[in-house]
């Protein structure tokens, strides 16, 4: 079906099953997104929140909370968009040799966007920022923030549709500093497609003018999202993933998208920033405050029957996951067009998506060579760490195939043949002071930590213990081991104070096993909080080990030198303790959860949805 709105897809999701009607009053303060999450985590249908206290507009939210009821959604466009994106290198060709390409260069056509005589949609209405259901998500946000938005700017160089950005950058509404009504922050980095919009109106001298557009079929958000090659704006893609031309107008010099259910415009002036967050994030904490570019509010519009879309992000899996797992269905191969020798790069979901990934290379420099071991998979790994999104990562593990198939997505299987295969003494390559998530706390500061490569390739060296080696079991002052994955021991230790006081903790437990002698089956060890907690599945694991530790300054080794400035060690000890100095994870208010009961009892709106 092609929906020409979000009432039309909501209707169509109702009609087949996806979708719940809460009919029940509901606080945007805490409860909205208590209840998306327990509906999200039973693994349950798009929620339309009828009556949202505070606000004349419905809400829906989980439109995407699984890649089935996604390509549902998007079950006739689906196939002509994987082709068109199969034109990775240059998916614009479909249109300048629309014979060869008559399909795809069809779709594409029917794609690009048309502009609408006239300044606004008819019958939109003006309304205020307070008027919005102003939703908060945890009890530590700093205010109300729109999680879905599409923030549009164009090129101030080079004006117009085909010159913008759309991205999904996040806003908050309300709290801080910000006056309601006309302000509110925008929160993104200067690398991002609005960041260069914003450098070149300031070396204009001008105010960079914004759209935000909220709600519009549901291609138009994904759109916002869509990592697309060169030559594909997101305002063509959203046309071609929603079957249907981007419709748009001007009003006052601003961009109005004729399908969005809400349009926000305003200016962001050069240097003006107000203190935006904290915001519950995707890695399971909250992102503190910082100064972010504030935008002064120039009008609010709101088409009649607005429904206000959201979602909620917090610890993985949320429905962000389902997001990346629609994106990589969508974009096939492109990281094997845009890396050479790459067969697979997958972001660990567990770990946050960004501090943890896992790849698979080619290995052809040392075919001949007696010793095997990574050649190419380096110049690999530093590819990837330096492409896109990927570059925000902190720990690579990479491998080649060579006498079995390799799958990244098994994950304890992967990191079990890298622990076989590794040479620590070799293998391991760190990237000091560099850049990294600007959500990601462990750092030296905002954006700046570093990276660190594990490859590995060639015969199998080890067995893995399957048991806690019994010198992981005798060591003062570190207690409680155990069994994480083969090869892989987590060990309690004292409260984390600073780094000062670290380094010696990890003299002693490096010095108590170096004293104990060789302990080759278990290559890693984690030194943590709760050994029983990171131990009791791999998404603990991941969580806890990778969004709590900076390499450079967290890894450590048993019998570690260096050898000609290359870091080397028998066995690695990684520091997952919670650091002072790191943003507090996110936790549900005991409270909030308790008022929601009400909405999953029999004969209440979700008395039908089993949760935990």
């Amino acid at each position: 079906m092609i929906y020409r709105s979000l009432e039309d897809c909501i209707i169509d999701l109702e009609k087949h099953g996806h979708l719940v009607r809460i009919r029940e009053e509901v606080d945007p303060y805490l409860e909205m997104a208590a209840i998306h999450m327990k509906v999200y985590a039973a693994g349950g249908p798009a929620l339309l929140f009828e009556r949202v206290k505070g606000s004349r507009f419905r809400a829906v939210s989980n439109l995407f909370g699984t890649v089935e009821r996604s390509k549902f959604i998007f079950r006739q466009t689906w196939d002509a968009v994987q082709s068109v994106m199969a034109l990775r290198s240059d998916p614009m060709q479909a249109l300048k040799n629309p014979f060869k390409h008559v399909g795809t260069g069809l779709a594409a056509w029917k794609a690009l966007p048309l502009k609408k005589s006239g300044s606004l949609p008819a019958a939109a209405q003006e309304i205020r920022i307070s008027d919005l259901p102003l939703i908060q998500h945890w009890p530590m946000d700093g205010g109300a923030f729109i999680t879905l938005p599409q923030v549009y700017t164009e090129d101030p160089d080079k004006p117009g549709i085909m010159n913008s950005n759309l991205g999904m950058y996040r806003v908050q509404l309300s709290g801080n500093e910000y006056e309601l009504d006309k302000e509110v922050g925008l929160h993104y980095q200067i690398h991002r497609g609005i960041g260069v919009h914003q450098e070149k109106a300031v070396r204009q001298g001008n105010p960079l003018k914004v759209s935000c557009f909220v709600g519009g079929p549901p291609a138009h958000t994904l759109s916002a999202v869509m990592p697309l090659p060169e030559g594909l704006s997101e305002m063509t893609f959203n046309g071609l993933l929603a079957g249907r031309r981007f419709r748009y107008s001007y009003r006052d010099g601003f961009c109005i998208s004729n399908d969005a259910d809400f349009v926000i415009t305003g200016e962001i002036h050069p240097g003006e920033t107000k203190p935006e967050g904290p915001f519950g994030d995707h890695l399971g904490y909250y992102s503190l405050t910082h100064p972010f570019p504030v935008m002064k509010v120039h009008k609010v519009y709101a088409k009649p029957g607005a429904i206000w879309p959201f979602t909620v992000v917090g610890r993985p899996p949320q429905e962000d996951t389902a997001f990346g797992d629609l994106i990589h269905e969508l974009t096939g191969d492109a990281i094997k067009q845009e890396i050479p020798g790459v067969k697979e790069v997958h972001a660990v979901d567990a770990a946050g998506v960004h501090p943890l990934l896992f790849a698979i290379g080619s290995e052809r420099y040392t075919p001949y060579q007696q010793v095997k071991q990574p050649a190419e998979l380096l110049t690999i790994a530093n590819r990837i760490l330096g492409t896109g999104q990927l570059s925000l990562a902190k720990f690579l593990f990479i491998s080649a195939e060579e006498n079995q198939p390799l799958d990244t997505h098994r994950e304890a299987d992967f990191l079990a043949y890298i622990l076989e295969r590794i040479d620590l003494r070799r293998d391991l390559h760190f990237h000091t002071n560099t850049t990294i998530d600007t959500l990601d706390y462990s750092g030296t500061g905002l954006n700046s930590g570093s990276k660190v490569v594990f490859a590995a390739y060639g015969d199998k060296k080890r067995e893995l213990c399957r048991e806690v080696p019994s010198q992981c079991k005798e060591i003062r002052g570190f207690d409680n081991a155990r069994l994480v994955i083969p090869g892989i021991v987590a060990v309690q230790g004292p409260a984390f104070t600073d780094y000062a006081r670290a380094e010696l903790e990890l003299q002693e437990l490096c010095g108590a096993l170096e004293a104990q002698g060789p302990l080759p089956s278990c290559p890693m060890i984690i030194l943590c909080d709760d050994s029983e907690f990171l131990s009791a599945n791999m998404a603990n694991f991941f969580w806890a080990t990778f969004t709590r530790s900076n390499p450079s300054h967290d890894i450590y080794g048993v019998n570690a030198a260096y050898e000609n400035k290359h870091w080397a060690c028998d066995n690695v000890i990684i520091d997952a303790r919670v650091k002072p100095h790191q943003a507090p994870p996110l936790i549900p208010d005991p409270a909030v959860e308790k008022q929601i009961e009400r909405l999953f009892a029999k004969g209440a709106s979700l008395g039908g949805i089993k949760h935990a």
